[in-house]
């Protein structure tokens, strides 16, 4: 198995990832009943939602303190990252629900923001060293 020495750069685009999604999911856990109105998604959809992004909150949170990870953990991490993204766009485009036009903006918004902590993931992942030294962040 391939190991990386993992870059400032990149633990910091994990925790960032981290906090992210326990953020969003906090907030979606929480506060489904108030946002299901404004944002036109059904409550339930709203919950389900966010307490999916709390255990994965704290595995990115793990993966965050670590020097040393597994290659195809930031892989999957990217993967599951740009799956999100397609799911997030396939949610609008489908027709499964009737978002409202901030809901909409929400679910744009937050696929736009999970985008870019990708990309910084992707570089974070090219700024670490294979098994030994990490390179300077």
């Amino acid at each position: 198995m391939s190991t990386i020495r993992s870059s400032r750069f990149l633990r910091n685009a994990l925790s960032l990832d981290a906090a992210a999604c326990a953020g969003t999911g906090l907030l979606l856990a929480g506060t489904a009943g108030a946002l299901a109105e404004p944002l036109g998604f059904p409550a339930g959809f709203l919950r389900g939602a966010g307490l999916v992004l709390l255990p994965c909150a704290a595995l990115l949170a793990w993966f965050a303190s670590r020097e040393t990870l597994p290659r195809r953990a930031v892989h999957l991490v990217v993967a599951v990252n740009l799956l999100w993204i397609a799911d997030s766009v396939a949610i609008l485009l489908a027709g499964w629900f009737a978002p409202s036009s901030l809901g909409i903006a929400f679910v744009l918004g937050q696929a736009l923001a999970v985008a870019a902590v990708t990309e910084l993931e992707i570089v974070g992942l090219k700024r670490s060293a294979e098994g030994g030294t990490a390179l300077p962040a």
